[in-house]
């Protein structure tokens, strides 16, 4: 399909006089715009289900879950990558992104690299691809070759590949195992894919990682018991997670935080069972980390 024909690329009747409004006019036309993107988004729960039960199941098996994209879709997929470290405690290995252009990419536009085939064979070669991992290629358009070839290198290894894009009609969707497709609409600014569908494409990912940490058992209720307490604010979390799950002081949560080597998971077992630390840690391990299981 040629680009000016995908949806993300044609005129929004809607903002043809946007350049003729003030700022209070812009903001709110660019709202109104926004809340078509929670709607298209809500069409695809059952494909990012999908998703999250079958990323969940590699995952727990060892596999790995790679993001990959370029330009702002890339980046996209990176930060949600990075925020799985501090959030649920995942080693940045197992969950990361790789951008068309390399890291350099993730700062500044290297120009030619989304149109590369090759790139992204060699990109996911290095990383040394499995089939237990599982490959997220994130494009608006769909069409874009370093995406699209991704996923054809994906499923050749036998990884779980999935598509994120904005068109309904692409490549990308048809090659994919699973693929997920919010279809925003035409863009405020003729073709300026960061906007609607960058914040489609951020609400999916953030939908199937939240996902899969949560069938991981990472969250307890709806509190994130696997959070890594490395600054001041995350150890206030963590106290507060313990007083709010065994209803204890803070001066107690602090303590048995402590005890727990800052383990969240670790100082609930240890409450709960009365147990050392290293036994909750054997406890956690021998029931795969899944604290409702266990308490």
């Amino acid at each position: 399909m040629l680009l000016e024909k995908t949806v993300t690329e044609t005129r929004n009747k809607n903002s043809m006089h946007i350049d003729q409004l003030d700022g209070k006019g812009i903001a709110k036309l660019i709202n109104e715009e926004d809340h078509k993107v929670a709607e298209a988004v809500a069409t695809q729960t059952d494909k990012i289900g999908e998703a999250i039960e079958n990323i969940a199941k590699r995952f727990d098996q060892g596999g790995r879950i790679i993001y990959i994209g370029a330009g702002t879709s890339g980046r996209l997929g990176a930060l949600d990558a990075i925020e799985l470290t501090p959030t649920y405690s995942v080693p940045p290995e197992r969950a990361f992104g790789i951008l068309a252009g390399g890291q350099r990419a993730m700062f500044e536009a290297v120009e030619g690299a989304e149109d590369s085939t090759e790139l992204a064979i060699n990109d996911l070669k290095n990383i040394k691809l499995s089939e237990r991992d599982t490959v997220i290629a994130i494009a608006a358009s769909g069409r874009t070759p370093y995406a699209i070839s991704s996923i054809n290198y994906a499923n050749q290894i036998g990884a779980l590949s999935i598509s994120v894009t904005c068109n309904d009609d692409n490549e990308m969707k048809d090659i994919a195992q699973i693929a997920i497709s919010p279809v925003v609409g035409p863009e405020v600014i003729t073709g300026s894919t960061r906007i609607k569908s960058g914040t489609a494409q951020k609400m999916v990912l953030n939908m199937i990682s939240t996902g899969v940490m949560i069938k991981m058992g990472y969250v307890y209720e709806n509190l994130m018991i696997n959070v890594q307490p490395t600054n001041e604010k995350l150890i206030n979390r963590a106290e507060k997670i313990l007083t709010q799950i065994l209803k204890i002081e803070r001066e107690y949560a602090s303590t048995l935080l402590k005890e727990a080597k800052n383990n969240v998971a670790a100082a609930i077992i240890m409450s709960k069972k009365s147990v050392s630390y290293e036994s909750a840690i054997k406890i956690l391990g021998d029931n795969n980390g899944q604290v409702r299981n266990i308490i």
